[in-house]
């Protein structure tokens, strides 16, 4: 890859071809109105359908006929969960227009006031557990590139820590390598940078401020910058769509941003008296110097005897926050290392504690005004309950794969409700990425014995779905959460079914099991109309999974009368599909995506079905779920035997129970059963791949299909291994932090 510069900044203007409303021009009115009528259209057909399902329950309980009485009921709880998505989606529609309406970003000079005092302090976390090396580097670089001062940012490793297969331990030596390596990368622009800044200040403090030459010098140091990042895209191997979000969105960013910089410094009238130039010029020299101010490292929990070893993210991240604030040595017992807390003076490794902190996938990938904006809001008076403020991350966009395009559709249509949400101040947290406030977090922990060594939970790890009862938690306190409404963060999609399947199972695991402790917070005493609102889109939340993939298999399955299909039940979820389809083509999707989506959820049942029987499961036995990564692999993933069978056996059926009803002359229902048979073939077809199933029903291996074989990326061997001091910094370092090469 080696674009000119033009090539360079068509490639940054058509990263901006995004997924953001903001950034579009959209309507605004046209869709609230459009939202309001579709929202009459389902209710009013909804009052009409259930008119009739209640006329039919009537004539039951005339007659005497409990099967039809039954049948009612169970249709009519059915149908009202799917009204209920219907109409929850229109709502959530309408309140993030609402907000996209009223919201003002701030304006970029404005944010610079953050550079001007002592901005909070902010540690970035990064659980990770045997990624591969350019998915990590890829997050630590758009985590240590975000234009915030003194940021830290802490590679979380949670792969074994004594691997005796030698394709985990190159794994873990080069996860422990990469922050070290990329610490040295960016010390080369750091230095430059301040080493300019410090000629300047030299040259200002022996003689009046000479602008004509200070411009000269400051865009000299924003042409250094810029071939900085220009060379970082171009040595940069491009090999699937995430990495070409990540040059656009990283490194292209920043060419385009000083190369305008450059400009607009170059073109300025000399005469203009609007600020002060000199000031102005300290200024872009910090926002340089902080941009590649990141003190990079790793650390990894499960070295140590007295922390916890849980496999989860939740404990991962708790372990490293438990730790903050104090200093600490390590201590050898029988063989065991232990990390033991001691006074400043004899410490050996410092974990500093910060105000803030940010939760990043180690799949995922921040723009680089992320940290800004979301201190920012957190720092003005009316964010001070605010706990939690993120921005629903998006999925990576053009993939090639279509199981990536639809499953990126339709987390990119949950990012619409999760912002609509915030507007009846019914937020989850979403765990992908979040700025946290630590005061929260200490006001939610518990404390818990590992081993005879008390430790703190943070984050719950009860269930799979972490953050989603931390934001109970954190209700229960009184604390608030917020979706910022721009498009600031990516993850990546699963590429194939077999990921997919494992991400899915996990999302569906857990809603039914926190939903009693929603309920009891949520509707205690003092009642409100605020309050009971909120609980109609959390308790959503909570319990759609299971509710929707229990009955759409009912739907399937059981022969409903067709005076039950009247004309009234299409009607209820026209809207949604309308405005479902209007969303997708908005986010740049096309219209078509709509009946894949339909098809790709439709395969999904029996996955998200195992994840609500294994919370189910745990509601009984008390037995905590394991947690299943989504792999994150070059390689393909195989799904589990039964999963395929079970998309067999759903396929056949409908189609045989089309055959049943059309001998018994029930037209509707046979018409129902062949169009969503063709649908799950369709699904089959395009997501999973007969070859690809038949592989996973007859393996030719005995390897596990859940646990996929990882593919690790050699780190080019030109980088060193070692930390390179440096010692003009714009704050210099006087205490200890905790580096890679300490735990290899």
């Amino acid at each position: 890859m080696t674009p000119s510069n033009l090539l360079e900044e068509k490639a940054f203007l058509s990263s901006l071809k995004n997924k953001d409303y903001l950034r579009k021009k959209i309507n605004i009115s046209l869709e609230l109105a459009l939202t309001s009528i579709g929202l009459v259209v389902t209710l009013a057909a909804s009052a009409f359908l259930f008119r009739d399902i209640w006329n039919i329950f009537q004539l039951g309980l005339a007659e005497g006929n409990w099967k039809r009485i039954l049948e009612q009921l169970v249709f009519a709880t059915v149908v009202f969960f799917l009204i209920y998505g219907n109409v929850l989606y229109q709502l959530t529609r309408i309140g993030y227009f609402l907000r996209l309406r009223k919201f003002k970003p701030t304006p970029t000079q404005d944010l610079s006031s953050l550079y001007r005092k002592d901005a909070p302090e902010l540690t970035l976390l990064l659980p990770s557990y045997k990624e591969e090396i350019k998915v990590i580097e890829q997050s630590i670089l758009s985590s240590a590139l975000q234009e915030y001062p003194h940021k830290k940012v802490v590679l979380l490793i949670d792969n074994p820590p004594f691997p005796t297969d030698p394709s985990d331990l190159e794994l873990l030596q080069n996860a422990r390598a990469l922050p070290i390596q990329l610490q040295e990368m960016l010390n080369i622009p750091h230095s430059f940078c301040y080493a300019k800044y410090q000629e300047f200040i030299n040259r200002v403090e022996k003689s009046s401020f000479n602008y004509s030459l200070e411009k000269s010098h400051l865009i000299d140091t924003f042409s250094f910058v810029t071939k900085w990042f220009n060379d970082q895209a171009k040595n940069y191997e491009i090999k699937d769509h995430t990495d070409q979000l990540f040059v656009d969105k990283i490194y292209f960013s920043f060419v385009h941003k000083y190369t305008q910089l450059a400009k607009e410094i170059d073109l300025e009238d000399i005469d203009n008296p609007e600020y002060n130039r000199e000031e102005k010029f300290i200024l872009e020299y910090e926002k340089l110097i902080c941009l590649f101010d990141a003190e990079l490292t790793s650390f990894e929990r499960k070295r140590y005897a007295n922390l916890s070893h849980e496999p989860n993210k939740a404990m991962n991240l708790n372990s490293y926050i438990g730790l903050m604030g104090k200093y600490y040595i390590e201590v050898k017992r029988k063989n065991k290392v232990y990390l033991e807390a001691v006074d400043e003076a004899l410490g050996e490794i410092e974990i500093p504690q910060t105000k803030y902190l940010i939760t990043l996938d180690a799949d995922s990938i921040l723009t680089p005004d992320y940290a800004l904006r979301l201190v920012d809001l957190m720092e003005k008076p009316e964010f001070a309950k605010v706990a939690v403020i993120q921005t629903p991350y998006s999925a990576v966009p053009d993939p090639k794969k279509l199981i990536e395009r639809i499953s990126g559709a339709t987390t990119d249509m949950q990012y619409i409700i999760h912002q609509g949400f915030t507007q009846f101040n019914a937020t989850f947290w979403v765990g992908a990425n979040a700025l946290l406030r630590t005061k929260a977090l200490d006001d939610i922990k518990i404390k818990f014995n590992h081993h005879g060594f008390k430790l703190y939970k943070f984050i719950q790890d009860r269930t799979v779905i972490e953050d989603t009862e931390s934001s109970i938690d954190l209700v229960v306190k009184d604390w608030k959460l917020f979706n910022y409404p721009e498009r600031l963060s990516y993850s990546a999609t699963p590429a194939d079914f077999g990921s997919l399947l494992i991400q899915r199972r996990r999302w569906a695991n857990g809603g039914l099991i926190i939903f009693p402790k929603a309920v009891s917070s949520l509707l205690k005493w003092p009642w409100s109309f605020k309050k009971l609102t909120e609980s109609f889109f959390r308790f959503h939340y909570l319990v759609s999974i299971a509710a929707v993939n229990i009955g759409l298999p009912i739907l399937l399955v059981y022969p409903f009368n067709d005076n039950l299909l009247n004309i009234w039940l299409p009607l209820t979820s026209l809207p949604y599909y309308f405005f479902y389809g209007r969303d997708l083509i908005l986010t740049g999707y096309k219209f078509v995506d709509l009946l894949r989506v339909y098809s790709l959820n439709l395969i999904l049942i029996p996955i998200n079905l195992g994840g609500v029987f294994k919370s189910i499961q745990q509601m009984f036995t008390g037995q905590t779920i394991p947690f299943k990564r989504t792999p994150k692999v070059t390689g393909r993933t195989g799904a589990p035997a039964g999963y395929i069978l079970a998309e067999y056996f759903i396929l056949i059926f409908c189609f045989a129970n089309a055959a049943f009803d059309l001998l018994h002359t029930r037209w509707l229902h046979a018409f129902f059963a062949v169009l969503n048979g063709s649908f799950i073939f369709y699904g089959m077809t395009k997501f999973i791949g007969f070859r690809d199933g038949l592989n996973d029903l007859f393996p030719v291996t005995e390897e596990s299909k859940d646990s996929p074989q990882l593919r690790p990326v050699t780190i080019k061997a030109n980088r060193r291994n070692r930390l390179r001091t440096v010692s003009n910094r714009l704050t210099p370092r006087t205490t200890p932090i905790i580096k890679s090469e300490e735990f290899s």
